[in-house]
């Protein structure tokens, strides 16, 4: 057994099972009467629209737009792919969100909105409401991300800025819609998904206003004068559920985080080692999940014949970083600094937790991993974990040990993935 292979193999098998190109071909619809408009963003959607257009039959009108984080741009024939930023949305972003609303304004009932839509949306899809410039989108997007809000908490407020996300597109649409989805926020609602740019919308801006409050974020003016308005009446809110806007939009999730640890399980059970799923909807701060993991894993260590040893306690989700320091690295590297320090030389434990888009918040690694030696290591090398984790600094701590794992952009997102395998 090679425990250190055994994790980077299965994290391979868990990405491969939110391909795109293998997923989207088997959900495609029957070409309509009309044309059909490809309309997309994320960081999965370029590789959605290549998978779109290998299965599209040759003779039925075919075109649109897709928007994509920097560095995760496909070569397609008739499906343009734009290139934006992420997670601070750019003027890329809003122009080509810009462009995705008239082409949809052009369509009608014979042709078809086939929608595209991944992680990484929700920035990329930048086109702020009038009387909001993309440099107060950009600034509360900011403050949001850096404060330890739910992406749940964070879109609540993005989708009450934006003129295409909270159901707008759709909304702006005369013909059939499908949205193929694939899902990178725990629970799947695909209003959290890209921001729901088709999907009813049941958040208002009242609550938008309590997220702002909740974690005492100093918003530029113009966007509490909007959200203000929208509370009291003066602005139209985004379509909500029952909307006969709705009638003929089929919002479809087509790829998640479960799926994905599925197969990982199965891949860990044909090595002879005992899967345990813990979930797919682990939320909260990820130093804090961490010292809950490093107890599990603790136990089972200690009564080894409880569960079949080895075992592997996988999990998913999106844990929050509140950022306090000027470090650098994502949740997942974060989580595991913390596990490190808890499980404390802890034997025969070993674990990775990477992101399955293949970067760890902005930096340039999927994630990281640990094994039984590496405070040992750490300790000869002259690192304090403790002082590390304290400054949000976990990409430097692994990078140091050569522990982080790099696989470049995967082109697709079904947020984290965690394996704590116990020999």
């Amino acid at each position: 057994m090679n425990p250190r292979n055994d994790l980077l193999e299965s994290f391979a098998v868990a990405v491969k099972a939110a391909d795109p190109l293998h997923i989207v071909p088997q959900h495609l619809p029957k070409p309509p009467k009309g044309r059909t408009l490809i309309a997309g963003a994320g960081k999965a959607a370029a590789a959605m629209a290549q998978a779109v257009e290998r299965n599209w039959p040759s003779d039925a009108p075919l075109d649109g737009l897709v928007v994509t984080r920097y560095g995760h741009g496909l070569p397609t024939s008739k499906i343009k792919v734009v290139e934006a930023g992420h997670p601070i949305p750019d003027s890329h972003g809003e122009q080509a969100s810009r462009a995705i609303l008239t082409m949809v304004s052009t369509l009608t009932a014979d042709d078809l909105l086939l929608c595209l839509f991944s992680g990484g949306g929700s920035s990329l899809l930048a086109l702020p409401v009038d009387g909001i410039s993309l440099q107060d989108l950009k600034e509360i997007t900011q403050q949001l991300l850096r404060c330890g809000a739910s992406i749940q908490e964070i879109n609540t407020v993005r989708k009450h800025l934006s003129a295409i996300q909270g159901g707008r597109l759709a909304a702006a649409c005369k013909a059939p819609v499908l949205a193929l989805i694939i899902s990178d926020v725990t629970g799947d609602a695909a209003t959290h998904i890209a921001s729901g740019p088709c999907a009813p919308d049941p958040t208002t801006f009242s609550d938008a206003l309590v997220v702002l409050d909740r974690y005492d974020l100093d918003a530029p003016s113009t966007i509490k004068r909007i959200l203000c308005a929208g509370r009291d009446g003066a602005v139209h809110e985004t379509p909500k559920p029952n909307s006969a806007i709705f009638a003929q939009v089929e919002n479809r999730i087509i790829a998640n985080a479960h799926a994905s640890l599925v197969a990982a399980a199965h891949y860990f059970q044909s090595h002879g080692i005992t899967p345990l799923i813990l979930g797919d909807t682990v939320t909260g701060e990820a130093r804090e999940i961490a010292k809950s993991y490093a107890a599990f894993a603790r136990e089972i260590r200690r009564y080894p014949h409880e569960l079949k040893a080895p075992v592997a306690l996988l999990s998913g989700g999106e844990t929050t970083v509140t950022i306090k320091g000027n470090g650098r690295g994502g949740r997942n590297s974060e989580f595991l600094l913390s596990l490190l320090i808890e499980l404390d030389g802890l034997e025969e434990v070993y674990a990775l937790a990477c992101d399955t888009d293949g970067l760890d918040g902005s930096e340039n690694n999927a994630g990281a991993l640990i094994t039984p030696d590496s405070l040992a290591r750490a300790g000869k090398l002259g690192l304090n974990a403790a002082k590390f984790l304290n400054y949000n600094d976990a990409y430097t701590f692994f990078q140091q040990l050569n522990d982080l794992v790099i696989t470049g952009a995967t082109y697709t997102n079904v947020n984290d993935y965690r394996a704590i395998l116990i020999l």
